[in-house]
This record gives structure tokens, sequence and C-alpha cells, in this order.
């Protein structure tokens, strides 16, 4: 197999193409019980956007609080067998979020970290969240009646290139409250490394949070 490479001035047709939205719309579930993983995800709080039931289908689509992308299951959408998906939801608090699965109910796991790369080894994933806190290495997992896996990672800063750096959003009341929180913190450092009250702190808290989210270097 080989890969074919375009230079970027030798595609300026393509360019448009390249730069086309292609924003993730659904995943798709396979699950045995169309009406037990409604409930499921119903009970986790996840809005129910549509639930379409005909003579020989029933398929329902619900979204995630937050998220823009949304989960379809239901009869006659995949042939891959019902338990075998792995998906991903990012939180900015994973301990906040834990907190609440269980409150709901759900058997999720212990909040943890890896030891390395290697997911697979359960020698290689340790209790607690990661030493130093640091985003993408806080985990916890549960997964749906079906055996459907999905994993939550704690986001808090992302790596450099990989948000819009012109737009700065948040997903949920809560998501903006720890921004806040952690900018507060920030620039109480920032105020003991100047040594004077900082007039301006709210352009020092925007600062802060765009960069935050975007991976840029922080105000000093």
């Amino acid at each position: 197999m080989s890969t074919i490479a375009i230079r970027r001035d030798d595609a300026t047709a393509d360019a448009r193409v390249g730069h086309a939205a292609m924003k993730l719309e659904v995943v798709v579930i396979p699950v045995a019980d169309v009406d037990r993983a409604k409930a499921f995800y119903g009970g986790l709080g996840w809005r129910l956007d549509a639930d379409f039931t005909t003579a020989s289908d029933h398929v329902v689509q619900v979204t995630p609080p937050g998220s823009e992308c949304s989960v379809h299951f239901g009869t006659n959408l995949t042939t891959a067998a019902p338990g075998s998906a792995q998906s991903l939801l990012i939180v900015s608090d994973i301990e906040a979020a834990r907190a609440e699965l269980a409150n709901r109910g759900v058997a999720v796991s212990e909040v943890f970290h890896y030891a390395g790369w290697n997911r697979v080894d359960p020698n290689g994933q340790l209790s607690g969240p990661a030493p130093d806190r640091r985003s993408y290495a806080s985990f916890a997992s549960f997964n749906d009646p079906d055996g459907n896996g999905w994993l939550l990672q704690e986001i808090t800063t992302r790596l450099p290139g990989r948000v819009d750096t012109a737009t700065t959003a948040f997903a949920s009341t809560a998501d903006l409250v720890s921004a806040l929180r952690r900018a507060a913190a920030a620039h109480g450092e920032h105020e003991k490394r100047t040594g004077q009250h900082d007039e301006n702190w709210p352009d020092w808290y925007a600062a802060y949070m765009v960069a935050e989210q975007s991976g840029a270097e922080p105000p000093l």
C-alpha cells in the first residue's frame, strides 16, 4: 500500500475541500434491547431527541449534556454485535462527573490513571487521578446494559492546535464555573508574583481562560 502526498502549493483546487466544516453528528452503538437502552441513557440525564417506531423498526437518538454529537441506537442500524462499542466522553472535572453517575445509580469505576500508553493491560491502570492532575490523564469508566463501554476523560487544557483559537466555548454552566475557579487560582499566583492587586483582573481571567482552552501560553 502506498500513500500519495499532495503538496499544499500544488493543491489550490482542493483547498476549499480541506476547509469544509465536517462536524461529527452522530455515533451508532449496537444494543439488543432498544427500550432498555433508552431507559438507561435517559437515566443518565441524556436528552431524548427522537424516538422513531414503525411496524418493523425502532430507532432512538439521545445526546449527552453539553455534547454537539448525538448517539443513535435501534434496530437495523448496524451489524456490530451488541456491547462491542467503545466510546469516549470528555469532562472538565472527573471526580464531579463520576459522583453524578454514581448518584444516578450507574456502576461507574473509581477514578484512575494509566502508567503508560498501554490501555489494555489491567496492571497498567492505577487508582486515583493522575498525580499532577494534568489534562488528558485522569479517567473513569462505565458500561451500558449491553456492555458498550464509555470512558470518561478529564480535559481542562487542550494541547496546541486541537481547538479553534478564534473560538472559546463552554458546554455547560459547570464547565464555565470550573474554568473560572482555575483562572481564580492562577490569578492568585499571578498577584503573589507581582506583589500587588490587579485592577484588570477580568481581562486577565479572560486571557487565561482563552489560553487554557486553546493550549496557548497563559498570561504572566
